[in-house]
């Protein structure tokens, strides 16, 4: 089976801050520091609960607090205070030669175990869970092949051991067939994961339309079709009781099992992508389809913790009924349990996925940006905080005497000055040197914006504009907590 996944969010600090009224830009928490996650989306706190309470309720009071400057004329700058504030809200009125938004450096690998290759340039990794499993499968099929072939003795482990890297390969060629068809829908796939019962592309857009995402689910549980007919012809060719037509026939049948399981029609299973294009095509909302889809996953993993050991207890699944007891039984519970986990847990994750997809278009970094006030690199604090109170910014951007930005003041390091030190204080020595990565543009939103802040954490990063002007400072502390009220809001 696959997941999509990719949408980074804001992961929170520890340091925190309050609003001063007098001599200090506002101030919010330390903004969480943006990283890529898998299938389940989690948003980290950044403050305690009585802290964030309070100032939610502040909020809902003064909601102008948390939305830029609106449009309005700033105080004249004093003679001997070349870089006060402009009049216009968002921007600082320099218009810097190299500030233009640059494309953010290309992420670090996402990791996931053991990599193994790069087919097509997606990384394939093997979780360590994976040998677990292939030590559980050399042993139980070792022990099917001493009643097989007991000629073989202790090299019974050997060739059971090949057949578990065997049926793992056939299971990368499956996932490979999800990572072909999204890259041929120009879908960015962030990785290929072998893992416990099996492996996950995780594909980091959805489908533009349903036929496409019929397509993306379909052609997983085809490969494995093909491949068990395959290992059928092979078998075809080979002697029956022999070390190759036993590990034809294992390879023929798991390869069946694999894609009659993942046609299932409930998330996260591939028949569960394609109910929910089936459902989207017919309704006209891709969240309705995953709903849909969801709920018969979930329905589909009560029916496997219950369904699965009355099967092996009547001997549909092969056995006699006197066989199936002792530790069997429990066996055959601790798989359905576990089996039955995987669904139930891929069919929430595919409803939150669903949910944080509808809401990203809300995050615009336009506006969340906060103003800001250029700054130079030995102005005083003191003087740093004053003229943005004057201008009604919430930030400051080092620039040189050129107006180019240099670097951002950090908030947290605001905080961490005591009051009566500010005037001995330059705002050089509070600031982050600004990289590529944290130039991003004003018009960025959703998806796109949320991948600037994951390819190079940091607090705050300078909104431009296209042709160059600094527009602002947008805090991912901000981003995170327009990501929750986004989310807090039933759809």
């Amino acid at each position: 089976m696959d997941e999509s996944g990719g949408s980074g969010q804001p992961r929170s600090g520890n340091d925190q801050s309050t609003d001063r009224h007098s001599g200090s830009t506002a101030q919010t928490t330390d903004p969480a520091h943006p990283e890529p996650t898998t299938a389940d989306t989690k948003l980290a706190q950044t403050e305690n609960p009585a802290a964030r309470a309070t100032r939610d309720e502040q909020d809902d009071k003064h909601p102008e607090a948390d939305k830029p400057a609106a449009p309005e004329p700033a105080k004249p700058a004093e003679p001997t205070q070349p870089d006060a504030p402009a009049d216009t809200p968002g921007s600082t009125g320099a218009t810097p030669r190299l500030a233009k938004s640059r494309a953010p450096r290309k992420p670090k690998d996402p990791g996931g175990g053991l990599l193994m290759g790069r087919p097509f340039g997606v990384p394939v990794y093997v979780a360590p869970s994976w040998f677990l499993v292939a030590a559980l499968i050399t042993w139980v099929f070792g022990g099917q092949l001493d009643r097989v072939l007991p000629e073989l003795g202790a090299m019974r482990y050997l060739v059971s051991l090949f057949f578990a890297v065997a049926f793992y390969a056939s299971v990368l060629v499956h996932e490979l067939a999800h990572t072909v068809a999204a890259l041929r829908f120009k879908l960015p796939v962030r990785r290929i994961q072998l893992q416990f019962f099996g492996g996950v592309s995780e594909i980091e857009k959805e489908s533009e339309t349903p036929g496409r995402e019929f397509v993306l689910a379909f052609v997983g549980p085809l490969l494995s079709l093909i491949l068990a007919g395959v290992f059928y012809l092979a078998l075809q060719t080979v002697e029956p009781g022999t070390v190759p037509g036993v590990l034809l026939a294992g390879l023929m049948i798991s390869n069946l099992i694999v894609a009659a399981f993942n046609l299932l029609p409930g998330l996260p299973l591939d028949g569960g992508r394609m109910l929910r294009a089936i459902v989207w095509k017919i309704t006209g909302r891709p969240m309705t389809g995953t709903i849909a889809a969801a709920w018969v996953g979930r329905a589909l993993a009560v029916s496997v913790l219950i369904g699965l050991p009355l099967l092996t207890q009547s001997g549909a699944l092969g056995s006699s009924a006197e066989d199936s007891v002792g530790m069997d039984t429990v066996t055959d519970a601790l798989l359905a349990a576990i089996l039955a986990a995987i669904i139930w847990t891929g069919a929430g994750n595919s409803l939150r996925m669903a949910r944080l997809r509808e809401h990203l278009p809300e995050l615009r970094a336009r506006n969340l940006t906060r103003r800001a006030v250029p700054v130079e690199t030995n102005t005083p604090l003191s003087e740093a905080l004053r003229r943005a109170n004057d201008a009604g910014a919430r930030a400051l951007v080092v620039v040189d005497p050129d107006g180019e930005p240099l670097s951002l003041v950090r908030e947290a390091a605001i905080v961490g000055v005591p009051e009566h030190r500010r005037p001995w204080v330059a705002v050089s020595g509070l600031a982050q040197d600004l990289t590529d990565g944290m130039r991003v543009s004003a018009e960025l939103s959703g998806e796109e914006l949320l991948d600037a802040l994951r390819a190079t954490p940091a607090s705050e990063y300078l909104v431009v504009e296209e042709s160059g002007e600094i527009y602002g400072v947008l805090s991912a502390a901000d981003v995170e907590r327009a990501f929750v009220k986004a989310m807090a809001r039933p759809n």
